[in-house]
């Protein structure tokens, strides 16, 4: 009975590569920009309910709370944690749409005009810095390998 081993899935070569074009994206400057800048979002979201007044309205202002700390920490903090995996940009998405819509959705009557201004601008932010953090390391793919993930004339000669 032959046994056969197998390496241990964190050095398959695929997922060696992944992290490696993931860790390429976030040390540009864009990259580095946009964790920045989402991690500021991050921090407002979880904090607009105290700076635009509409703390009153708890249903709204926990859920701004909650939304805020997760977005900072998978934009923010945990990325790098897990060598800045930008697929979880793509759960921050959703976390920014569903600012956008909070107003309406949540219990009770919350939907007034600064709390929506405030989640509007906030989501719309929210959503437009996680799909660019999760299209980054995409991005730099396609620049080196040409537009189809083939490799440019320049390359082939």
């Amino acid at each position: 009975m032959a046994t056969s081993h197998h390496a241990p899935i964190e050095e398959h070569p695929d997922l060696v590569e992944l992290r490696a074009r993931h860790d390429r994206a976030a040390a540009t400057p864009r990259g580095q920009t946009v964790e920045a800048l989402a991690l500021v979002t991050g921090l407002y979201l979880a904090a607009s309910p105290w700076i635009v007044g509409f703390n009153g309205f708890t249903t709204l202002a926990v859920t701004n709370l909650i939304a805020g700390i997760a977005y900072a920490l998978l934009l923010g903090g945990l990325g790098n944690s897990y060598e800045r995996t930008h697929s979880m940009a793509w759960a921050a998405v959703v976390i920014g749409v569903w600012t956008c819509f909070a107003p309406w959705v949540v219990a009770g009557d919350v939907a007034r005009t600064r709390s929506i201004t405030s989640n509007l601008i906030a989501g719309a932010a929210a959503a437009l810095l996680a799909f660019v953090a999760a299209s980054a390391a995409r991005d730099r793919t396609d620049n080196r390998h040409g537009a189809r993930g083939r490799r440019s004339t320049a390359d082939e000669h």
